[in-house]
C-alpha cells in the first residue's frame, strides 16, 4: 500500500514580485532561501516581463523545487498590486511576506517575526526597513521611521500608535498571518500606483493585534543617479499625483466609516507635510497647463481639510499651500525655493503696519494676512552678511568652450541700498571636499526694481581644469558684495531649459581619458551644477576602463586601507577615545603651576562670575596663565591677548589635564576626570526656585550606575559658591556638596550690582551698552528676562511673548526703553512696529550690565530675581503660566506667589497696569524686597571675587 507524503506547510510564503529584472531577481530570491528560518517558501510572482525574467524564475523554481514556485501573470498589470494579490492565492504559508526584486531581506528576518508572531498572536507583525543607498560612496543607510521600532510592542488598536499607520505605510517590512488575510478579503487596488498606502491602512485597521519588533527585516534598495525614476518618483505625470489623491480619498472613506477621525487628522497632516511638498519641489520646473491640473487636483482635495491640519504647517508651508490653492504662480515658486531651501529668503517681502509680509497681495484678506505674516521668521533684522537669498536664473546659453549666465538676486526690503557699491564673482567648487576651487569674475551688475540683476561670461573650456575621476560633479555660488558686506548664493535653475543646453568641452588634468564634456544639471535642492560626463568614444572607453579597475581587487583593497584611515581619523577624534587618551596620557602630564581655565555656561560666552573672578585677577595683576574655553566654531566676545581653548579639542582636553584650577559655572564635560593636584572652583551660575539636581524627579529615576557617574562628577567639585543658605538648603543638597566644600562668599557676578546699590560711580561697561543700544536718556529702561518653557519630552519651545509686544510699545514708548533678553537656549524676533522702543539684548554676553542699566525687571520665574533684587529696584513677575510651571514633576522649593517681593500680575491688562505706576511699586514692595535679598543673597557684599582670589591667589592663598 502506498503512502502518500503531504509537504509540510510553510511557516512563510514570501512572494516576489518582478518585472524586467533579471539581473537582480536572484539577489532576492537568495535572500529568502538563504533564512535562518528554513521552512520557508518562495512565489515569484512575475508581472508579465518582457526581458528574461520569467526564464530565470523557472530556472530558480527548478534548481530549489521543494521550496520555490514561478507564476506568471497573463498581461502585465501595471503596478505593484496584482502580482502580490496573485502570490497570496497560491501562498501556502501560515504567514505570508512580500519582497521586491530589487530589494533582500535580513538573514533573520522571518524568524524574528515568526516568532513576535507566534509569541503575541498577532495578525501584524512589523519590523524595520533601512534604505540602502546602493550607489552611496560610503554604503549609506537611512532606517526608515526608526522611532517606531525602538522597542518590542504590541497594540490591540492602531489608534494606539497614530504615527504607524501616518508614516510606515509599506507593505513589505511586514509579515502577515495568511488566515487573517484571507477572513478580512485584504487584496492590494489593481491599475493605480501607491496601492502599499490603502493596503497598508486596511490591514493595521481590520488586525486585532499588531506587534512591532525594533529588528531589521527589509533592505529597500535606492538608487538616485539614475535616468529612470521609479513609478512613484515619476511626480513630473500628473497621473501619479493622481493615482495618490485617488488612494487618499480611498482611506479617507474608511476612516469615516469607522468614526476615526484622530487617524484621519493626522493623515491628513501628513498629507499637507509630505505628500503634497513631493510634488511642490517638482512644479518649479513644470509648465502651466501641468500647474494648472496640479493645482485643481490639489484644490478638489485638500479644501476641506480641517483647519487643524493646516494649523500644524510652519509658516513657509502654509504659505505654498495658499498660493498653490490661488494658483499664484509668481509668488509661489520663491516659497517652494524656501520650503526646499529653508534658510533661503526668495521673496522682495513688504512691510505693512510694522510687519513683514511675503508678499503685498491678499493683505485685504485676514485670513491670508496671518498666513502671510513671516514677522516671527525674522528676516528683517538680518544683516546681508547673515542672509542666504534667492538668485533665480534667468539665462543659460553654452556655446563652444564658454558659458553666458544671467540672474537675478532678489534684494529683501531693500537691504542693498540702491547706492551701494556691487561687486561678484562666480566660484566652481567640487562637491568633494579638499579639491579645487575655480573664480570668475561678474562684470555686471545692476538693481532692477526689487532685485539685483547681474550677467556673465565664464570660459569654463580654457580656465576649469578638473582631474577627472573624484571630482565629477561640480557646484556654483555667486558671491555678492554691497559696501563690504557679502552674501553667498546658489543659482535656482527654475525653468531655464538646461535639457537641451550644449554641453561645455573639458581637458581634465588626468588627460581625456576620463572626461570630454561639462553637462549642466539641477542638483537635488533645484540648483545649477556640473558633472562631468563622457561623449566621445575615446573618453567613454577610458571611463570604462577606469571604473573596471576601481571595482578590481587592487582598487578594493586600496579602498579598504582608504576606508580603515578614514575610520581611524574618526575614532581618533571620537569623545570615547578622547577620553581614553585624557585618562591614560593627558592626566599624567605634569601640572602648569598657575594655569587656570575659564568657563562660563559651557563655553558659550564671557561672562557671569568665572569673567568676574578672571577680571579680579587680571586688576591685581596676579602672575596666572588664563585660558578661556569657547564652544562653537569661532569665538566672539572674549578680550584680545586671552588663550583661548574650543570646547572638546585637544588643546581644551590638554589644558584641563595639566591646570591648576579649574573655575566654571555649570560644568565642564560630566566624564572628565578631575586630577587630586587640581582645585575646581564651581562658581554656578544662580539660585534655585525649581528643584535641581537629585531633588528632581527625573535624577532620582536613574538607574544606578547613572546616579554613581552622575554623583561621580559632582564629587570633582573641590569648593561650591553660595549666595545664602538658601543655596545651601536647595542647591547644596540637591548636588549632595558636602559642608567643608561650600564657599560662603556670595557670587562674584553680583559684586557689580552691590556697588551700584551703594552708590559706587557709574559702572563704565553699562555705559558703553546704553550707548551702543542707542538709548534714549529721557525714558526709563526697564528689562524683560524670561526662563524658558520645555515640553513634557523635555525639549525646549520656541519663544513666544506672553503678552502683546506692540501694545506695550504703543501705551509705554514713550516712557520706557524695553530690553528683551530671552532665554540663552530661545531665540526671538522683534516686529518693525516696536524698532527703538522694544530692544532685543538676548546676543548679550553678560546679564550684569543690563540689570544695571535697568529701572525695573520684569521676570516670570528666572533666576535673575535673585540678582535684580540686590539693586533695590522695582520687580514685576508676570506669572501668567505658574500652576503649570511649579505643578510640573519637577516642582519649586517655596510658592513664588506668596514670597513675591513685587506685583505678581496673572494677565496682561494686570501686567501693564503695574507697569504703568513703578513708583508705586517700589514704595509698596521696598520693605519686602530688602527681606527676599536678606534670605535669599545674605552673603552678596559686594567682595566675593575678592574674597575668592585673596584665598586662592593672594599671598597667603591656597595656590602659593
Amino acid at each position: 500500500m502506498a503512502v502518500s507524503s503531504v509537504a509540510p506547510e510553510p511557516d512563510v510564503s514570501v512572494v516576489v514580485i518582478v518585472y524586467n529584472d533579471e539581473d537582480r531577481l536572484p539577489t532576492a530570491v537568495g535572500s529568502v532561501l538563504e533564512q535562518t528560518l528554513r521552512n520557508v517558501e518562495v512565489i515569484i510572482a512575475d508581472d508579465c516581463s518582457t526581458d528574461g525574467s520569467h526564464e530565470v524564475a523557472k530556472a530558480l523554481a527548478a534548481a530549489h523545487p521543494d521550496r520555490v514556485r514561478a507564476i506568471r501573470l497573463p498581461e502585465n498589470s501595471g503596478g505593484c498590486g496584482e502580482p502580490r494579490n496573485q502570490g497570496i492565492k497560491v501562498a501556502r504559508g501560515r504567514y505570508v511576506m512580500f519582497l521586491d526584486s530589487d530589494d533582500t531581506l535580513e538573514p533573520n528576518a522571518c524568524r524574528n517575526m515568526v516568532e513576535a508572531g507566534d509569541r503575541t498572536e498577532a495578525d501584524l507583525i512589523s519590523g524595520l526597513c533601512v534604505r540602502v543607498h546602493t550607489d552611496s560612496r560610503h554604503d549609506k543607510r537611512v532606517p526608515w521611521y526608526p522611532w517606531i521600532y525602538r522597542t518590542t510592542r504590541t497594540l490591540e488598536d492602531v489608534g494606539e500608535l497614530p504615527d504607524l499607520l501616518v508614516f510606515d505605510t509599506l507593505s513589505t517590512n511586514k509579515c502577515y498571518r495568511r488566515s487573517y488575510l484571507l477572513e478580512n478579503e485584504l487584496t492590494f487596488p489593481r491599475r493605480i500606483h501607491y496601492e502599499d498606502l490603502l493596503f497598508s491602512a486596511q490591514a493595521y485597521l481590520a488586525a486585532r493585534r499588531i506587534t512591532l519588533i525594533p529588528n531589521t527585516v527589509y533592505f529597500w534598495n535606492v538608487v538616485e543617479k539614475t535616468d529612470v525614476k521609479s513609478i512613484s518618483n515619476r511626480r513630473r505625470e500628473i497621473n501619479n499625483f493622481a493615482d495618490r489623491v485617488e488612494i487618499h480619498r480611498r482611506i479617507d472613506a474608511i476612516l469615516d466609516r469607522q468614526g476615526q477621525d484622530e487617524l484621519k487628522l493626522r493623515k491628513d497632516i501628513k498629507f499637507l507635510k509630505h505628500d503634497l511638498v513631493l510634488y511642490l519641489r517638482e512644479l518649479p520646473f513644470l509648465d502651466n497647463e501641468y500647474r494648472h491640473h496640479f493645482a485643481e487636483l490639489a484644490r478638489s482635495y485638500v479644501q476641506d481639510f480641517p483647519q487643524a491640519a493646516y494649523d500644524e504647517l510652519d509658516r513657509v508651508h502654509a504659505i505654498c499651500a495658499q498660493l498653490l490653492l490661488r494658483e499664484d504662480w509668481t509668488d509661489l515658486m520663491p516659497a517652494i525655493d524656501t520650503l526646499i531651501n529653508r534658510h533661503k529668503i526668495s521673496a522682495p517681502l513688504v512691510e505693512r503696519d510694522g510687519r513683514i509680509f511675503w508678499t503685498d497681495r491678499y493683505l485685504d484678506d485676514p485670513e491670508m494676512r496671518a498666513v502671510l505674516d513671516v514677522t516671527p521668521l525674522g528676516y528683517h533684522a538680518k544683516q546681508l552678511n547673515q542672509m542666504s537669498l534667492r538668485n533665480r536664473l534667468t539665462d543659460y546659453v553654452a556655446h563652444g568652450g564658454d558659458v553666458e549666465l544671467a540672474g537675478e538676486i532678489v534684494n529683501p526690503l531693500h537691504t542693498i541700498a540702491p547706492d551701494a557699491k556691487l561687486t561678484a564673482e562666480l566660484e566652481f567648487k567640487a562637491r568633494r571636499r579638499s579639491l579645487q576651487t575655480f573664480r570668475f569674475p561678474v562684470p555686471t551688475l545692476r538693481h532692477e526694481g526689487d532685485s539685483i540683476a547681474w550677467q556673465a561670461s565664464v570660459p569654463l573650456a580654457r580656465r576649469l581644469r578638473p582631474l577627472g575621476i573624484v571630482d565629477d560633479v561640480w557646484d556654483i555660488r555667486l558671491h555678492l558684495t554691497a559696501d563690504g558686506r557679502r552674501t553667498t548664493s546658489r543659482l535656482t535653475v527654475g525653468t531655464v531649459d538646461l535639457e537641451h543646453a550644449e554641453a561645455v568641452p573639458v581637458r581634465p588634468r588626468l588627460t581625456r581619458l576620463m572626461a570630454d564634456r561639462l553637462e549642466a544639471q539641477v542638483s537635488a535642492k533645484g540648483h545649477l551644477a556640473f558633472r562631468l560626463t563622457q561623449h566621445g568614444q575615446l573618453a567613454r572607453t577610458g571611463r570604462a576602463a577606469v571604473e573596471r579597475n576601481l571595482h578590481g581587487g587592487p582598487a578594493r583593497a586600496a579602498k579598504g586601507a582608504y576606508r580603515s584611515l578614514r575610520a581611524v581619523r574618526k575614532d581618533l577624534s571620537s569623545g570615547d577615545r578622547k577620553l581614553q587618551v585624557y585618562d591614560r596620557m593627558l592626566r599624567k602630564l605634569p601640572v602648569r603651576t598657575g594655569t587656570v581655565v575659564f568657563e562660563s555656561h559651557l563655553g558659550k560666552q564671557y561672562s557671569d562670575s568665572p569673567r568676574a573672578v578672571y577680571e579680579e585677577l587680571r586688576r591685581r595683576g596676579t602672575p596666572i596663565t588664563a585660558i578661556w574655553s569657547y564652544a562653537g566654531d569661532r569665538p566672539e566676545g572674549f578680550p584680545e591677548g586671552v588663550e583661548l581653548v574650543r570646547r572638546w579639542s585637544w588643546r581644551y582636553l590638554r589644558a584641563l589635564a595639566q591646570a591648576e584650577y579649574w573655575i566654571d559655572n555649570q560644568g565642564y564635560p560630566l566624564r572628565l576626570t578631575k586630577r587630586p593636584e587640581t582645585t575646581y572652583i564651581q562658581t554656578w551660575h544662580g539660585s534655585a526656585l525649581k528643584r535641581m539636581g537629585f531633588h528632581e524627579p527625573t535624577h532620582r529615576m536613574m538607574s544606578e550606575p547613572e546616579q554613581r557617574a552622575y554623583q561621580r562628577a559632582l564629587d570633582r567639585f573641590d569648593h561650591f559658591v553660595v549666595r545664602g543658605e538658601h543655596d545651601v538648603r536647595t542647591l547644596a543638597r540637591a548636588y549632595r556638596i558636602p559642608e567643608e566644600k561650600l564657599l560662603r562668599t556670595g557670587y562674584p557676578r553680583n559684586d557689580a550690582l552691590v556697588r551700584a546699590r551703594e552708590g559706587a560711580a557709574p559702572d563704565a561697561e553699562a555705559q558703553k551698552l546704553a550707548e551702543r543700544l542707542g538709548l534714549d536718556p529721557d525714558r526709563r529702561v526697564l528689562l524683560y528676562a524670561p526662563t524658558f518653557r520645555a515640553n513634557s519630552d523635555g525639549r525646549v519651545r520656541g519663544f513666544e511673548f506672553p503678552f502683546d509686544v506692540e501694545r506695550f510699545a504703543a501705551e509705554f514708548g514713550d516712557r520706557y526703553t524695553l530690553l528683551v533678553r530671552a532665554h540663552y537656549l530661545n531665540r526671538l524676533t522683534l516686529p518693525p512696529s516696536v524698532a527703538g522702543r522694544v530692544i532685543d539684548v538676548s546676543g548679550e554676553p553678560d546679564i550684569t550690565p543690563l540689570m544695571l542699566l535697568a529701572d525695573g525687571l520684569i521676570t516670570d520665574y528666572s533666576s535673575v530675581m535673585f540678582d535684580y533684587a540686590l539693586l533695590q529696584r522695582p520687580i514685576v513677575f508676570y506669572a501668567y503660566d505658574w500652576e503649570e510651571y511649579a505643578e510640573d514633576t519637577r516642582g519649586t522649593y517655596f510658592d513664588l506667589l506668596a514670597e513675591a517681593p513685587g506685583p505678581v500680575p496673572r494677565t496682561e491688562d494686570d501686567l501693564f497696569a503695574a507697569l504703568g505706576d513703578l513708583g508705586a511699586v517700589r514704595t509698596k514692595y521696598e520693605a519686602r524686597l530688602k527681606e527676599f535679598v536678606d534670605k535669599y543673597g545674605e552673603y552678596d557684599r559686594g567682595d566675593a571675587a575678592a574674597q575668592i582670589v585673596d584665598r586662592f591667589f593672594g599671598p597667603a592663598g591656597e595656590a602659593r
